[in-house]
């Protein structure tokens, strides 16, 4: 059996990413693939539990280093109780957020070391990377106002750190798309829904024609 294939959404805060993946199942399901979509973190009861740990901490919350390790964590039991086996029966495995948000979460803005995150993820999953990674991306005044909707007054524990964090986080996502521009795809989020959707398709064309061959 051919092996499906594996595309990562990625992006900062608002970018648009659930809302992008979910269109992008649904355009694949049309054209009959047989896809699954999951999140990070996430995905498996093992790794939904530790989701749960890490946007809601007990007392103070984690320190950088038992944040990264519980990210880890959850991706070890998402990519071997989910990713691998639906990616072995053929099926396209949509993710909404991977190892890169690690990278720029907690190895660059958390200041782990980009090296550290990189083998936890050699360790815990087998140095898994998706066939191709979407990268969102939208200019600061228009992520803003996507916050504001989305979140009100609220927000998680990681969503709701400061703007110098999370600019750090955007500047890393830039970074690694210009280090890695075979595995990522860059799309401008800006505009409609319908807009960006159109952005992923003309994305995702490459590796559409590869599997119809």
């Amino acid at each position: 059996m051919t092996r499906g294939k594996f595309i990562a959404f990625e992006g900062g805060e608002g970018m648009g990413k659930s809302t992008q993946a979910r269109l992008l199942r649904d355009a694949l399901i049309a054209r009959g693939i047989e896809v699954k979509l999951t999140r990070e973190p996430g995905g498996t009861p093992g790794a939904e539990a530790i989701r749960d740990l890490l946007l809601h901490p007990p007392g103070k919350g984690w320190g950088a280093e038992a944040e990264a390790l519980l990210f880890a964590a959850s991706r070890a039991d998402h990519v071997a109780s989910l990713i691998r086996p639906a990616l072995a029966e053929g099926k396209w495995v949509i993710c909404d957020r991977f190892v890169d948000s690690s990278r720029a979460y907690q190895g660059i803005a958390g200041k782990l070391g980009d090296e550290a995150i990189r083998t936890l993820h050699d360790i815990g999953s087998d140095g898994l990377y998706p066939d191709l990674t979407i990268l969102i991306a939208v200019e600061g005044l228009e992520v803003a106002d996507r916050l504001r909707a989305r979140d009100g007054d609220t927000s998680d524990a990681i969503g709701g750190r400061d703007e110098t964090y999370h600019s750090s986080v955007n500047a890393a996502f830039d970074a690694f798309a210009q280090a890695e521009p075979g595995r990522f795809a860059r799309v401008d989020g800006a505009g409609s829904v319908e807009e960006v959707q159109a952005r992923v398709l003309g994305a995702i064309a490459p590796l559409l024609h590869e599997a119809a061959s």
